[in-house]
């Protein structure tokens, strides 16, 4: 065995599919859900209820995101304490530089860092300045030189939603569902994309529908491998968790994409659905129903009373069809042996 396997072995460093796309991204859509989307979750709720107390929990755990995915990467990767301590510093550089994509950035510069600083970790008699200093430094640094260029990648996305909601409605529902939803599936920030354009109105309406269509999707086509404890995680939670599935079988992806593709038309054709609540409502989906409730607070806004059109809209667009769409073309799939048991079970 030559000397460098050798010490990568003993420093746990292996460079492997398994180990960045699947264990490090599991662990860093935990990471996220336990900081910024429980965040986003808890400020919602404040401000229905008015119980502002919910609302400031809720911003110190958004505050915290960049840092809780980092240290769940670093979790994930075996890092020894000083180096996982440090990887706090380094996601939240990560996530503020990353602005739109800060998750992807999190995710690129954070398994960077985490290998650099296994690497002298107890290599020195100072490892208590080394380790913490490589970490942070060169971990920091990166982050400043590559976060910007990953979230202009993001923002990018955000530039085809604009485009496509110039288009007449039918065109524009499915690349605008489409494209939201799959950012919020991916380490992008749907939510973010959708703050930073002001995304509301019809192009609203569709973002919406398509990112409850991978939520409830989701949900849905998985429910044979997760059952109602999926059903919550990523009907309530978010869809990110299969990340590591589509990675492994990127067919697993389908019926979410084709709930998506189906359901952001039938929003902004048949419905005329308006998404008139915060921007960021139009990212979320159905995590902590924050979507749907933006839908009701946009039409109250416009004084609007709901009636049976605007709620049978919301039923179906955000929950009914999604799931039916997505069972339906799973199990095709199932059938057609090209999904298989266990293929889309979550940890």
């Amino acid at each position: 065995m030559s000397e460098k396997t050798s010490f990568l072995e003993r420093k746990d460093i292996r460079f492997s599919f398994q180990r960045y796309a699947i264990d490090a991204f599991g662990a860093m859509a935990q990471g996220l859900f336990a900081s910024l989307l429980i965040g986003t979750i808890l400020s919602t709720l404040g401000d229905l209820t008015g119980f502002q107390v919910l609302g400031q929990i809720g911003g110190f755990a958004k505050a915290v995101a960049g840092p809780a995915m980092a240290i769940a990467i670093g979790s994930a990767l075996n890092a020894p304490p000083l180096v996982l301590y440090s990887l706090a510093a380094v996601g939240y550089a990560a996530n503020d530089a990353g602005g739109a994509g800060g998750p992807l950035a999190v995710f690129v510069v954070a398994i960077i860092a985490a290998e650099l600083g296994k690497a002298v970790s107890k290599e020195t008699k100072i490892d208590i300045l080394v380790t913490p200093g490589v970490t942070v430094g060169l971990g920091c640094g990166l982050a400043i030189a590559v976060g910007p260029w990953v979230g202009a990648a993001a923002s990018s996305l955000g530039g085809l939603v604009m485009w496509a909601t110039d288009l007449q409605p039918l065109l524009m529902g499915i690349v605008v569902s489409v494209v939201v939803g799959a950012a919020l599936t991916l380490p992008i920030s749907s939510a973010a994309i959708c703050a930073a354009l002001g995304l509301t109105g019809l192009a609203g309406g569709a973002a919406l529908a398509g990112c409850c269509a991978q939520m409830v999707g989701y949900a849905a086509a998985s429910f044979h491998d997760n059952g109602w404890s999926g059903v919550v995680s990523q009907g309530l939670g978010t869809s990110m968790l299969q990340v590591p599935n589509i990675f492994k079988k990127p067919i697993t992806w389908v019926p979410a994409l084709v709930a998506s593709a189906v359901c952001g038309p039938i929003a902004t054709v048949v419905f005329g659905l308006q998404q008139n609540g915060a921007a960021i409502a139009s990212g979320m989906g159905t995590c902590g129903l924050v979507g749907p409730i933006g839908l009701y607070s946009g039409w109250i806004a416009d004084g609007i009373t709901p009636g049976a059109h605007e709620w049978t809209a919301m039923a179906l667009v955000c929950v009914i069809l999604p799931a039916a769409i997505a069972w339906l073309t799973s199990f095709g799939l199932r059938s057609a042996g090209l999904i298989a048991d266990g293929d889309m079970h979550i940890e």
